[in-house]
């Protein structure tokens, strides 16, 4: 695939959404509101960012920068923070986009000029979020509210702020130098459409970023150099790495340096592996070596000299990164961050260094599946690790035996990620047999398992589980699937269970559709419980059945949604007092007061409503 079919593809699959999106007589949803949650997601999915949600402002708002009051533009498309927390329970990174959508379906470039715009104008964002500028000019009905107090209260204990534009176009300069907001540190990056482009063909891009080890160390790095010979794609070292050297790293690269890493910096919990590398550093730094697994870099050439005891030494890399040993990289610098009393001038880290040599085609694939092996001992996802359970397994089954209703059409479970994408092109050799095979299992009929987890978990209404992401609510899913089994039930499914499962699908599915254009940030928390309400209210005088052979909802379930969600947002916003709806809908008392909510009766004549016998 060349990089203007995948632009092309792009724009296909944000109309589709779109189209699917339109409720009746309702406005359809922003071309760019779904091109920013696609790669929000794609992000999150691939351990770039956290959990994101989509929130658009703009405004033009009166303040003081420098000391000079004037007029500021302001502007923000979503957001994520992290999951891991200080000791006082904030948040301890932050992530802002700033979209810049073009809807373009040729390759075409964006000025430096328009991207640098869109970054200060997310910089301004920020910056009168932590000075408190903003807070008091907005309604508290407004759905940036919670995120600016948020911003706020958190802004001092935060460590890492990144601001990504994200875009559709091509940008010549993807990296900037860091700015100071208030003293802190905020980088700039772009994910612009090449760098979503090398992400989705499983390849992960490589700044051509030099690390020089005499500059570092002040000595070329000592090493066991192993030239490859032949056709061999590789040179091989073994190393120390000074913990000094990697702690300057990633300060200044910070994720970058880490980009072929398949996971981000998980935190420090009082449990983790990261922890026992802050301790470590803390107690015991001239046993660290001895007590740490290393790291792996790959890198695209090196520089070989003598290190100061004359043996082989490694000068400089270019296009390093760190593949395997990025909790490593980042506790060390965290731990010294927020621990300035941390000695690392005896800490070493082992390092397993691999040069790729030149004009192999496959590198990015060579890369990705070291990544992949090196990490291999770790929990990468543990829906990726669930892929063989037999639930997973007879669902896939079932989805390949089980048509739609009409005969023709079937629905997807793509048990292992990206094998939608395998069956299309092993099946389909031809365009017009690609595109008749999309037409009877299209993209809206692909359900992953993470999606299957948020579908079901959010039908026994548990949101607030839902709400926790998509990862954990998974691990939540299977640990109950676990229980079930235990306890000597049958977690097997048959067709009919299959087909029920669809139908959940698609309620979810159309309640996105409708909810969607309702609400300007927040919808994803609103639909989730929604649905719940849904579940709470009907129970088992739903009718799944009805759904399945329609392969849609009523128009009278369709007003009931709709109808429920502008009371469901009303008793969050309520319940939140002020916070962010993301993280108060995470909490099982959140669900308490909406689940306790009254709400409007029942529409009568509900076709998938089953009225029991003795009501009639």
């Amino acid at each position: 695939m060349e990089l203007v079919d995948f632009l092309r593809e792009t724009q296909a699959s944000i109309r589709e959404e779109i189209e699917k999106d339109v409720a009746p007589g309702a406005a359809p949803v922003p071309a760019e509101a779904v091109f920013t949650e696609q790669v929000m997601t794609h992000m999150a999915d691939e351990g770039i960012t956290f959990e994101p949600t989509v929130c658009h402002y703009e405004a033009k708002v009166g303040g003081s920068i420098g000391g000079k009051s004037a007029a500021y533009k302001v502007r923000i498309s979503g957001y994520s923070v992290s999951e891991t927390t200080d000791e006082n329970g904030s948040p301890d990174r932050l992530d802002l986009f700033v979209s810049l959508y073009k809807a373009l379906d040729e390759i075409e470039s964006l000025p430096d000029q328009e991207v640098g715009k869109a970054a200060k104008e997310g910089l301004q964002f920020l910056r009168f979020c932590a000075t408190g500028q903003l807070a008091g000019k907005l309604d508290e009905t407004n759905d940036a509210y919670a995120l600016v107090t948020e911003v706020e209260r958190i802004f001092k204990t935060l460590d890492s702020i990144r601001i990504f534009i994200i875009t559709d176009a091509l940008v010549k300069t993807r990296t900037y130098a860091p700015h100071d907001v208030e003293g802190k540190q905020v980088r700039l990056e772009v994910m612009d459409i090449q760098r979503l482009f090398n992400h989705w063909q499983q390849g992960r891009p490589r700044d051509e970023l030099i690390v020089n080890f005499q500059d570092l160390c002040g000595t070329a790095l000592p090493s066991v150099w192993v030239p490859g010979s032949g056709d061999d794609e590789y040179d091989y070292a073994l190393t120390a790495v000074p913990g000094e050297a990697l702690r300057f790293l990633y300060e200044k690269y910070g994720p970058r340096i880490l980009e072929a890493n398949v996971r981000s910096f998980l935190g420090v919990n009082s449990k983790g592996v990261n922890k026992g590398i802050r301790d470590s550093l803390r107690n015991n730094p001239d046993r660290f070596m001895a007590y740490n697994n290393g790291i792996v870099v790959v890198a695209d050439a090196a520089k070989l000299d003598r290190a100061k005891d004359g043996s082989t030494g490694i000068l400089w890399l270019q296009g390093m990164q760190i593949v395997n040993g990025g909790q490593t990289t980042a506790s060390i610098y965290f731990a010294k961050k927020k621990n300035p009393e941390i000695d690392l001038s005896n800490v070493r880290v082992p390092a397993k260094i691999i040069v790729l040599r030149n004009g192999q085609g496959d590198d990015e694939e060579l890369i990705s599946n070291i990544s992949r092996y090196a990490n291999s001992q770790n929990v990468v996802k543990q829906s990726d690790l669930s892929a063989n359970k037999p639930f997973h397994r007879e669902l896939e089954k079932l989805s390949m035996r089980t048509y739609c209703p009409d005969g023709v059409g079937r629905w997807f479970y793509e048990r292992s990620a990206g094998s939608y994408k395998v069956m299309l092109e092993k099946e389909a050799t031809t365009p017009a047999q690609k595109k008749k095979l999309q037409v009877a299992i299209p993209t809206f009929r692909k359900i992953t398992k993470p999606d299957l987890a948020k579908f079901l978990l959010t039908w026994e209404q548990k949101p607030h589980v839902v709400g926790l992401g998509s990862q954990k609510n998974f691990q939540a899913f299977m640990d109950e699937l676990a229980e079930r089994e235990g306890a000597g039930g049958n977690v097997i499914p048959d067709q009919e269970q299959f087909k029920e499962m669809i139908a959940k699908a698609i309620l979810f599915k159309s309640a996105q559709k409708i909810i969607r254009p309702l609400f300007p940030a927040f919808q994803g928390n609103i639909t989730v419980y929604t649905v719940s309400v849904l579940a709470l209210k009907m129970g088992n005088n739903f009718n799944f059945q009805r759904v399945w052979q329609e392969q849609a909802i009523s128009l009278q379930l369709q007003r009931q949604l709709a109808t429920w969600a502008h009371e469901v947002n009303e008793a969050l916003h309520r319940g939140a007092g002020g916070k962010m709806i993301s993280e108060w809908a995470k909490k099982q008392e959140c669900w308490g007061q909406v689940s306790d909510t009254r709400y409007s009766e029942l529409e009568k004549n509900i076709p998938e409503h089953f009225i029991p016998e003795t009501l009639k």
